[in-house]
């Protein structure tokens, strides 16, 4: 009686040992480390990895060891200022074709490395960065899509030959015909643009009025959002952060969280920046419909731009600065689109001026009868404007800016334009030394409730109390052991499920052993009591642990940031818990007790 089948106990031995393996990479803690990833998201190469170890070690930086993981370089070091110095003589040499970061770096032995194993990453609150959360203008998604619909309506009614102009304002295009005529012929060459555009004649009989659906606006509103989570981890990667964490939360806004970066000034323009150019002609006639004068930046004059756009900054592929005659200067290149554009565009206006339109949003706040409000300000300036002296595709250069804003604007070039401008509403920076506090206090923490529970089951429960303390500690590994699989982020919250889960785990054993001592006091045999001590509780068991599970599930569905870390690990505590408390200390108990005739047990 209360025997486990051989082919059990194997199972439970082998889930033991494979959570022992899966947690073991994270005894070996980390050093400071250079991580390198190609640009164009290549896998770095064996040959290229030498490569990056001989530079470094050309300049007398001696490296502790050097590897690829997930396509990328990593090269680890000893000490902290022999990464720094590794990575600016990286960062120069590389610059163009990698993206060069610092980071920190697991000490893994090379056996555990090459069977992929990872220990799990700290989050912000236990490793220190900056934490931004920012909001989506989804007023102006909506505008910019409406826009291109209206510029879109006004070249398809000139290849209908028909005399219109459209008109945006306030979310809805305006069509106005020369001849009521038109009408219908109108309507059907814009329904061909979109037929899920809602088409209304105006009540003046000459106009059309044209909106977009609620399901096309919220399309729109999800695309932004995943356009400008795209973008914006195209930047963070330029800017060289290591393990950056971008990622929606609710409906309009996004979460940017950059660990080990301690100063946030540096982030702010590139993160929210919504700069990007556009390439228009100058209208030498100043009187062609749609033209529009805008002013120069600096001593740049203003120009009357004509309203066709050549080539805009989503079609540019690449963006290097430098210096070109003795000028800071942008080098672009163009998509296959844009650089034909440019091409037919080149080749029909040689002698004619050219500029190049700087565009950025941002948000000010105003006072309006006392009450502070938010107002956003769209800038667009002509930065440089230089004649077409010859035919030209896809590469060109552009100045009129300053070294700095050089580099910058084509770092946020390279990366992508945003799809919709985004707003800095919440940024916290948390010092490395406040990240190594939190990780002291919340591991003390596990430490004095594991012992604090160790201590009491052996008291009260004997030789039953150390078997239900084996039972905890296989838990505390199964939660590392599952959190280092899945690739989860341990956070202070986190933490706190973790001890949480310390003190719940052994209330199934408690009920199991006060079970099996009133099974002993009613007159039952050993065998016995262990049999229905099992049995009885596990109704009990399974209800609180259930509840529990569900309240858990909840908080990760609705929950946000901090709830989410709390929430996982509660949940693979539960579930791990309920493994460890039965069929582990069921295992143990039948290998020590069961099959054996016992007049008493020492519970």
């Amino acid at each position: 009686m209360n025997k486990y089948p051989a082919w059990l106990n194997a199972l439970v031995l082998t889930i033991l040992v494979a959570g022992i393996i899966l947690a073991l990479p994270n005894i070996y803690g980390s050093a400071p480390a250079v991580q390198l990833a190609q640009r164009d998201g290549a896998d770095v190469t064996t040959s290229q990895l030498e490569e990056y170890v001989r530079v470094v070690e050309n300049a007398g930086i001696e490296s502790e060891a050097a590897y690829i993981a997930d396509g990328r370089a990593v090269i680890r070091f000893e000490v902290a200022e022999s990464q720094r110095v590794a990575g600016d003589l990286l960062r120069d040499n590389y610059r163009r074709t990698s993206n060069v970061a610092l980071t920190l770096a697991p000490k893994l032995p090379d056996w555990i490395r090459m069977l992929g194993l990872n220990p799990m990453s700290l989050g912000l609150d236990l490793r220190g960065g900056v934490y931004v959360l920012l909001e989506v203008d989804m007023q102006s998604a909506i505008e910019s899509r409406l826009a291109a619909y209206e510029r879109d309506i006004d070249e398809r009614m000139r290849d209908a030959r028909i005399r219109a102009r459209a008109e945006l304002d306030n979310q809805v295009i305006r069509v106005r015909l020369a001849n009521a005529e038109d009408l219908d012929e109108a309507s059907r060459v814009i329904r061909e643009a979109d037929q899920d555009l809602i088409i209304s004649e105006a009540t003046d009989g000459r106009s059309i009025t044209v909106r977009m659906t609620e399901e096309q606006i919220k399309a729109r509103q999800d695309l932004s959002i995943e356009q400008n989570i795209t973008t914006l981890r195209n930047r963070v990667n330029e800017l060289g952060v290591a393990e950056p964490l971008v990622q929606r939360q609710g409906s309009d806004r996004i979460v940017v969280q950059l660990p080990g970066v301690q100063d946030p000034t540096q982030l702010d323009k590139i993160l929210t920046a919504t700069a990007t150019l556009e390439f228009r002609l100058v209208d030498l006639s100043g009187n062609e419909r749609g033209s529009r004068n805008y002013p120069g930046r600096g001593t740049e004059p203003s120009q009357i731009l004509k309203r066709d756009v050549i080539a805009s900054g989503d079609q540019i592929i690449d963006a290097e600065s430098g210096f070109s005659e003795g000028q800071a200067a942008v080098f672009i290149t163009l998509d296959a689109a844009g650089g034909e554009s440019m091409f037919k565009t080149t080749q029909e206006n040689l002698r004619k001026p050219m500029s190049t339109l700087f565009i950025e949003t941002s948000r000010e706040t105003i006072m309006v009868n006392g009450v502070p409000e938010q107002r956003t300000v769209k800038t667009e300036e002509i930065i440089n404007t230089a004649t077409i002296n010859g035919i030209f595709k896809n590469r060109f250069q552009i100045t009129g800016l300053n070294a700095l804003e050089a580099r910058d604007l084509a770092l946020l070039l390279r990366a992508g334009a945003l799809a919709a401008p985004v707003y800095k509403i919440d940024e916290r920076t948390i010092g490395p030394s406040l990240g190594k506090d939190n990780i002291e206090r919340g591991f003390n923490a596990i430490q004095i409730g594991f012992l604090a529970v160790v201590v009491f089951m052996a008291f009260y429960y004997r030789w039953f109390g150390m078997v239900a303390n084996v039972a905890l500690f296989s838990n505390l590994v199964f939660i590392v052991a599952v959190l280092s699989m899945l690739g989860a982020s341990l956070t202070l919250p986190g933490i706190a499920g973790i001890v949480l889960t310390v003190g719940m785990a052994v209330d199934a054993n408690v009920l199991i052993f006060e079970r099996i001592r009133e099974e002993l006091s009613a007159g039952n045999t050993a065998q016995g009591a262990i049999h229905s001590g099992y049995e009885k509780a596990l109704s009990s068991i399974a209800d609180a642990n259930i509840t529990t599970l569900i309240a858990a599930i909840v908080l990760f569905a609705f929950g946000t940031g901090p709830i989410k870390g709390f929430a996982i690990t509660l949940t693979i505590g539960i579930v791990t818990s309920m493994f460890t408390s039965i069929i582990g200390t069921r295992a143990i108990v039948n290998l020590a007790f069961g099959g054996r005739r016992l007049k008493t047990l020492p519970v």
